[in-house]
This record gives C-alpha cells, structure tokens and sequence, in this order.
C-alpha cells in the first residue's frame, strides 16, 4: 500500500472543514497537536481571505533595522559610476563630504553594495603551479635522499596499502619502507622522525609534487612536512610533474618491491610489514646491485654525521619583528590579521617593512610574499620558492 502524503495546506483544510462542520476549537486542536491560539489564527485568516488565507507566508521581515537607506545605496551607485576606479574607502570620504549629518555606513558595507550590484572587479589570485627545481647529483652517501610512495594496492583484507620509501641516491641504501594506511601528514612525520633518528640528516631530500611533500593551494606548495625539513636544515628537491624518470633510481626499486612483495599482496598491514622488513635486509645486504659494480647498498652506505634534534627557533634579527604564526595560519599585527598559510602554523616568521605600508614576511633564508594596507593577506613573491633571502637572518 502507497504511503499517504500530507502536506502543511491539506492540515489546514482538513482543519477549518471540522472546525466548519461544528466541532470545538480545543478538541481539534489537540488532535492535531497545535495550540488554540494558533487554531484561531488559520480559521480567521481563512474566514477573512478564504483559501489563500491558507498559504504558507513569506517570513522575509517588512524592513531590516540595518538596512542602508536607498538615497544612501543610491548616492554610492552613483559616485561609482561617475569614478569607476574609486573604491569603497574614497567613497566613503566623499559621502562624509557631501553628507555630513548622516549616520555613515562602514567600508565594507560600502563594498557590499558596490559588489552586489557587480561593480567590484575581483582580483584573481595567483595559484601556485608546480614546475620542479634544480636537481643535483649527489656524490657521497646523505647528500640527497629519495622519498615517495610507491603505488597503492589492497591486502587480503580489502584494505588499502600506502607504501612511503625512502632511499639513499648515492649508495641506493633502502632506508625505509613502512606500510600506511593513506598518505596523511601525521603518518609521514612519524616514518621519517624515526628514520632521522636512526641514519641522521640528510642534505636534501628529492620528491614529487604530490601530498604529504607539497600541497597545491598553499605558498609554492609547501607542505607541513616540507616546512619540518626546512627547519631542520634539510632542501627540498622536487621533479618536474610528469617526468617520474628525475627520480629514476627510486622508482626502479619501486619495480622491484612490487615483484618481490606485492604479488600477491599479503592478508594484513602486519604481515605486509614483515614482507617490507625481509626486502629491506635483502636489498641492503645480500642483493649485488649492477649500478654499483655488483657491490650491495649496505657496503657503501654510512650513516650520516648530522644527528636528528629538535630545531631551535628560527631568529630575525635584521627584520622589524618577529611573529608566531597562529593555528588557523594567521600573522597577527596589533588587530589586524594577515592571512599567511596553515603550513606555517606554530612557526615563527620575520616581517619588515621594506617600503611605505610594504611589509616582507621571511621564513628562515627565503622570502615568502608581501602584504600592505588594504589587503589583509600575504603574496607571493617570485617564481623560485627556495631563492636566498634579500635580508639575510645573521651577517654570517
């Protein structure tokens, strides 16, 4: 049997006919579950309009107590047109002007006016777009490690594998293969604090342009964890998008993890783990490698002479101040609020003025963007997110 469908105006009928028909106002009301007073309000409206008494009605408000006069609204759309380039601040100083006993509206509410009625011409803002950086060929072992994630695939269990690798380009030493359960930050920062922890730091390290190791939509494309590195004194080398072959060496070793490991793929995380761990100590150490004249990866790597420890804050002595950039990514000046990048959250930035109301935001030797007066948000400057900083941290 088809469900019966009811809506507010077929209650309202049905209500006014048993009202009509005799019945007392409190006995039906209670059977639909209303109030008297509101009984008696849909019967008048219907005794006094009829059927389109019943209507739903418009909830918009009669008036807005805030709402802009329209000459005032009218004034604004006027000076717009007559000076095009003029924005809502000037506008507002030539309403005081001309009007001077009026209540003012604000700027922005100014801005409001002149947006909703398309007179704002809106600036795009520049998106970074990842296009690679120089590429070294490091000669002894820690001068560059490779890092990525090796193709996903599903275990046994129907759950989805992330395998983040880690390499040595020199001596090919396989630092790391731990199985993930998604290519998240937090995963990451844990896999590579514990391989700092046991080999040291590294000079540089090479990766794409994917997530964890950058991220699109923020100030050429840093990342949480690429901001780590960079406290941590390490570079960031990242391939071109599309030409995987720049990390050649490292996918070549992803071919044969595959091989050796994934085909087929183990029932859970544990036991794809233990399959990682047994390559490892065989790629390191009994497996002759043909780039290295047959000698295995574990005689040529050592260590690396750079121990892991917590980074001091960074210091900018040659900048105005120093800021701590808030959680949501905000540099907070006095009450203003410019917005920089949540990758920066909890890290300390150097801001000077360089110019009049022209402010340079640094982060330890690279300049990130400028800000001013009007707008409330950092821009990037340059192409090359690694150039060294015009205003050096230490005369050193």
């Amino acid at each position: 049997m088809p469900w019966k469908e009811c809506n507010a105006m077929d209650e309202r009928l049905r209500l006014v006919a048993r009202l009509l028909d005799g019945e007392k106002m409190a006995a039906v009301c209670r059977e639909f579950g209303i109030s008297r007073k509101t009984g008696y309000k849909i019967f008048h409206r219907y005794k006094n309009i009829g059927i389109e008494g019943l209507q739903d009605r418009s909830r918009t408000p009669y008036r807005y107590a805030n709402k802009l006069p329209f000459q005032v609204e009218k004034t604004i759309l006027s000076l717009k047109q007559d000076y095009p380039n003029w924005g809502a601040p000037k506008i507002r100083d030539k309403i005081i002007k001309a009007f001077p006993m009026i209540k003012l509206p604000a700027k922005s509410t100014i801005h409001a006016v002149l947006d909703r009625n398309g007179l704002v011409r809106r600036r795009r803002r520049r998106r970074y777009k990842a296009t690679g950086t120089d590429l070294s060929d490091a000669k002894s072992p820690n001068e560059l490690w490779c890092a990525d994630y090796k193709g996903e695939f599903r275990l046994g269990n129907k759950m989805y594998c992330y395998p983040l690798t880690v390499t040595d380009y020199r001596s090919r030493y396989l630092l790391a293969c731990e199985a993930l359960e998604s290519t998240q930050e937090f995963h990451a920062f844990n896999v590579f604090e514990r391989v700092f922890k046991e080999f040291g730091l590294p000079a540089a390290i090479r990766t794409d342009n994917g997530i964890p190791f950058s991220c699109p939509h923020t100030l050429f494309g840093l990342s949480k964890l690429s901001v780590w590195w960079l406290r941590l004194g390490i570079c960031i080398e990242r391939i071109k998008p599309g030409h995987p072959q720049q990390n050649g060496r490292h996918e070549r070793m992803h071919l044969t993890l595959k091989k050796e490991t994934t085909i087929p793929s183990a029932y859970n995380f544990l036991q794809q783990q233990e399959r990682f761990d047994n390559f490892i100590e065989i790629y390191n150490n009994d497996r002759p490698h043909q780039s290295l004249d047959g000698l295995y990866p574990g005689e040529l790597y050592t260590p690396s002479a750079r121990d892991y420890r917590t980074p001091e804050h960074p210091e900018y002595p040659f900048h105005d101040r120093t800021v701590l950039v808030t959680h949501c990514g905000r540099i907070c000046i006095g009450k203003r609020k410019i917005s920089l990048s949540r990758v920066f959250a909890g890290q300390y930035v150097g801001v000077t003025e360089i110019a009049d109301d022209i402010w340079l935001v640094s982060f330890m030797d690279y300049d990130l963007g400028f800000f001013d007066n009007e707008v409330n948000r950092v821009e990037p400057v340059g192409e090359n997110p690694f150039a060294p900083k015009v205003l050096p941290m230490s005369p050193v």
